[in-house]
């Protein structure tokens, strides 16, 4: 195999050529204040890891919390946290083997020194580092590692987690490949996928369309015990069924098969289908577990299913899939509007394992809903259930961050998203103002800087009267799904407005349920809730939440409708993302209906039309990410 790869629609920015601004700079903030910038003082698995001569835990901890703080730290400009990743970077690199290989090894002749695994985790925070730096050390050392990598694979093939998660090493290769334009590169990324599971045939037949028992997980371990991690095992298994979607894109780049978008495509909408969540997340906890809305879906998911939509992104551009209902953007924004902060507390010091669209209590219990998961996985703390997502969460605000801007190769700039921030490059100044996705209105202020490049603004496909001004100007109507360019004489300073209305949309759900979103958020009845210290010690102690008050309602809604709502809002503060300070708020009508728990969660929700004696009310809902307890899904009810 020889030649270049595919060119992508759309490159990211130089890392921190963007900078957060508003809401999403205090989000990052509370990252650096919080867990993710103090994980490495206190948790013995980062504190004291084997990646960096200590004791603990050597394998993809360390490099899940590196990938994700370099992003933080470097976004931020912050100090304190850059020092911190030019010590894990320096140790890495100075004590690469002579061979090419990264990290801690026993020298034993088993596949558990020879895991590509978690060297492909290091691979991706070393290139954000270089990105950010352009750190000499890096490429030599990648190639270094890659050479080796070409050879142990023919004694070592990838098994177990590499196997399935084949696709994070290729994206790694690829991105060595655009640096390097090493010939022998794009043979080892073939190889690679070679001896990977095969994500395409997943995504043309989706091989799990129930929820996956528990009973089957077991036996699959007692018949297989030495070699329980099998591919039925782990092709069900949320978190690399998330990487696997990266096998489209990146592979895409090798042939330029066009029948790999539509394949993507396929694949999101048979987990939608079977295991789809109002949330855009498909359930998972830990193996895929239907439509149940009080199924839970692991972070780690979360942040993953974010990162191969913006490969995607990058490999077909900003309309995505323009003949589907919903462009990839669009989910984009909607799971790291939604999902995203609804994993954690809004000090961003304790998260959950798993999250539930329909999350009335979360507590440690024997009797659960889950396919797999422990007693403890929805409650709250440092490390619930199992600590790889308390390391690898933290990559899912800086990635988005930095996608919210691309580069083509004409030099022109695509919005994919609207959250406040700015960037600046060799050619052009932009500031993005406003509060969305709290708010209609974005305003871009574009300053010229060198040459003319052109701006592409996406149009959200959920935006009917979507309109463009420059400089006050006459109003330029948009068409949803679409990407606007926009080519004026940017001389001086230009003022662009892009109003996008929302409608409130009620979504029928399965079973004869619906959730309600307006624009990129879903919305919630929050639940009042008491915080309950189970263990742990602050600021990071373990939790359950208990709801207060009811939260068994039927909405007065007509599925598949626009629903009539009072919208209100407040000002947007440094915590948007938190029950008490949620900056949008709809008023839909409601009443109480028999509805409780089965399992130690929400039973699913009655058979709509729902009958209740109960008198209307006025049921106030909230975006979902600012919950902590929460519905999402409900029987829906008639007025009269």
């Amino acid at each position: 195999m020889s030649g270049s790869l595919v060119p992508p629609a759309l490159e990211p920015l130089p890392l921190a050529t963007l900078r957060p601004a508003g809401w999403l700079r205090a989000r990052l903030r509370l990252q650096a204040d919080g867990m993710a910038g103090h994980l490495d003082e206190f948790w013995p698995d980062i504190a004291r890891s084997g990646w960096i001569g200590g004791d603990a835990e050597g394998w993809e901890r360390g490099p899940y919390w590196l990938d994700g703080i370099v992003g933080i730290a470097y976004l931020l400009d912050d100090p304190r946290l850059t020092a911190k990743v030019d010590h894990w970077v320096g140790y890495i690199l100075d004590h690469q083997h002579e061979d090419g290989w990264f990290g801690p090894r026993t020298g034993s002749a088993t596949y558990a020194d020879h895991d590509v695994w978690p060297r492909v985790i290091v691979l991706k925070a070393l290139l954000q580092y270089h990105d950010a730096t352009g750190d000499p050390r890096v490429l030599p050392a990648a190639l270094r590692f890659l050479r080796l990598l070409d050879r142990l694979l023919d004694e070592w093939p990838l098994l177990e987690w590499a196997r399935s998660r084949w696709t994070d090493l290729v994206w790694v290769i690829n991105q060595v490949d655009d640096l390097t334009g090493e010939p022998w590169l794009r043979p080892l990324a073939a190889k690679s996928h070679a001896q990977g599971y095969d994500w395409f045939a997943f995504a043309d037949r989706l091989p799990y369309r129930e929820k996956v028992p528990e009973a089957t997980l077991k036996a699959l371990q007692a018949a297989n015990a030495g070699n329980w991690m099998n591919d039925e095992y782990l092709a069900s298994h949320g978190v690399n069924v998330a990487m696997g979607l990266k096998a489209m894109p990146v592979w895409w780049r090798h042939t330029g098969d066009d029948g790999q978008l539509p394949r993507f495509r396929r694949m999101l909408d048979a987990l939608d289908t079977h295991h789809g969540q109002a949330s855009g997340l498909y359930s998972c906890d830990e193996h895929l577990a239907g439509t149940h809305p009080s199924q839970g879906t692991e972070t780690c998911t979360v942040v993953e299913y974010l990162a191969s939509l913006e490969v995607a992104l990058e490999a077909w551009g900003a309309a995505g899939s323009w003949d589907a209902v919903e462009p990839i953007a669009d989910r984009l924004e909607k799971i790291a509007f939604n999902a995203l902060p609804a994993s954690v507390s809004p000090d961003e010091w304790t998260h959950q394992y798993v999250q539930q669209a329909n999350q009335v209590v979360c507590h440690v219990t024997e009797d659960r809903v889950y396919t797999n998961n422990d007693a403890d996985a929805n409650t709250f703390g440092l490390e619930p259930h199992f600590g790889c997502c308390t390391a690898n969460r933290h990559q899912g605000w800086p990635r988005f961050t930095n996608h919210l801007w691309l580069r083509a190769s004409d030099g022109g700039l695509t919005a994919l998203s609207y959250a406040p921030c700015s960037l600046r490059t060799d050619d052009v100044q932009v500031e993005v103002s406003g509060g969305y996705p709290f708010t209609d209105e974005v305003v871009l202020t574009v300053e010229r800087v060198g040459a003319t490049v052109p701006l592409r603004l996406r149009v959200p496909a959920w935006s009917d009267g979507a309109t463009l001004t420059v400089d006050g100007g006459e109003a330029v109507a948009l068409t949803p799904g679409s990407v606007q360019e926009v080519l004026v004489d940017w001389t001086g300073s230009r003022v662009l407005r892009l109003t996008l209305p929302a409608a409130v949309r009620v979504v029928p759900r399965g079973a004869s349920a619906v959730s309600v979103e307006r624009g990129p958020l879903v919305y919630s009845v929050p639940v009042p809730d008491e915080w309950r210290q189970i263990g742990g010690e602050h600021p990071h102690a373990s939790w359950e939440i208990h709801p207060t008050g009811p939260w068994n309602y039927a909405l007065a809604v007509t599925p598949g409708t626009v629903a009539e709502s009072d919208v209100t809002r407040t000002e947007i503060g440094d915590r948007p993302f938190s029950p008490e300070d949620a900056p949008i708020r709809l008023r839909l009508q409601g009443r109480l209906v028999d509805w409780g728990l089965e399992h130690g969660a929400a039973a699913a929700p009655p058979a709509s039309p729902a009958k209740s004696s109960a008198e209307l009310e006025d049921v106030e809902l909230i975006p979902y990410g600012c919950t902590n307890l929460r519905v999402t899904e409900f029987p829906w009810t008639h007025v009269g």
